[in-house]
C-alpha cells in the first residue's frame, strides 16, 4: 500500500472514530502544510483539509463541528513514519454523499 493510501486510510478511520463516539460530526481535517501540499488534497470525505503549521509532518487532527468557534479543539491524532515518495499523480478521493 502506498503512502497516499495509508494516509487516506488513517484519516478515514479517525473520521469514523470521531463520528462514532461524538454526537457532533467531524467538520474538518487539519494537517501540516507540507503534508497538505505534498498530497494535493483539498478535502477528504467531504471535509475540508486545512493547513495547520502547529502540527508536525505525519500528523493530522480531526476537528469537531461543535469546536469550530475555536473554544478548545477536540482532536484525534495519528502519528505516522515519514515516507520519501516521488511526486504522485492526483488520485480522486471518493466523496460519500451526506444524508
Amino acid at each position: 500500500m502506498g503512502a497516499e493510501a495509508k494516509n487516506l486510510e488513517a484519516i478515514s478511520k479517525a473520521i469514523d472514530q470521531h463520528n462514532g463516539s461524538c454526537p457532533f460530526p467531524a467538520a474538518e481535517v487539519r494537517m501540516n502544510p507540507f503534508e497538505v501540499e505534498r498530497l494535493g488534497w483539498e478535502e477528504i470525505r467531504g471535509l475540508p483539509i486545512v493547513p495547520d503549521p502547529d502540527l508536525g509532518t505525519g500528523r493530522f487532527r480531526i476537528v469537531c463541528s461543535r469546536d469550530l468557534d475555536g473554544a478548545g479543539l477536540e482532536e484525534t491524532e495519528a502519528i505516522a513514519t515519514p515516507v520519501e515518495v516521488g511526486a504522485p499523480e492526483p488520485v480522486p478521493v471518493p466523496v460519500k454523499p451526506r444524508d
